[in-house]
């Protein structure tokens, strides 16, 4: 494993003390690329993330993070998911359908990122896999259950990785992933605009009311 990431791994530049990895450099080049074709529902997102979730693996393998790499295969999997339910959603309806979620699916998602979190941190803790388990646990989950509700074109998405991200910039700075923890920042920008975008295009879907 370490040999087949060890390109990755090379150092690109460093910034002050920190050293930048191509893998953590090149890994969030196309996480950023993700968000920008999300916000356009387009379905480059999910190759692209799935490239990336490659190479965020082998950065997070190396920085002993063991949740958040974890988070890249789980992320790989469920890109492959979302890739084939938008790619059905367009061949239904000639673009990605978008919606809010029911009251019962957003309790849903609070509930699985609630209890999603101690058990994964209790595992982590008993494996002595990850630095800082709790919040490692917490980006982990919440990846995993925004990347569903994305899937399943639920606008809410965008708020549960506006949570994730404000929890994601302290742990990449304090664990060496410089360029993680200021893409996590930027991804806090590129959320308020697609929430805008997703909202606004939710209101053009809904049903013309009916004169009284």
């Amino acid at each position: 494993m370490s040999g087949f990431f060890g390109w990755a791994n090379v150092a690109a530049f460093t910034v002050g003390s920190q050293t930048v990895k191509w893998s953590d450099l090149l890994g969030n080049i196309f996480a950023l690329s993700t968000v920008g074709f999300a916000v356009r529902r387009s379905l480059l997102t999910w190759p692209v993330q799935i490239v990336s979730c490659v190479l965020l693996f082998g950065a997070n393998m190396s920085a002993h993070l063991g949740g958040n790499a974890a988070r890249q295969v789980v992320l790989g999997v469920m890109a492959g998911y979302g890739w084939w339910r938008w790619t059905n959603g367009i061949r239904t309806t000639k673009e990605v359908p978008v919606r809010f979620a029911n009251w019962n699916e957003r309790l849903l998602l609070l509930a699985v990122l609630g209890l999603g979190t101690v058990g994964f941190a209790l595992f982590l803790q008993a494996t002595n896999t990850s630095w800082a388990p709790w919040p490692d646990a917490y980006i982990f989950v919440g990846s995993v259950v925004a990347t569903v509700a994305q899937a399943r074109g639920w606008v809410e998405f965008w708020g549960v990785w506006v949570l994730v991200d404000c929890v994601g910039v302290p742990l990449a700075w304090t664990h060496g992933l410089v360029v993680s923890g200021a893409v996590y920042g930027v991804f806090l920008v590129l959320c308020a605009i697609g929430i805008r975008d997703w909202i606004s295009r939710t209101r053009q879907l809904l049903p013309e009311p009916v004169p009284a």
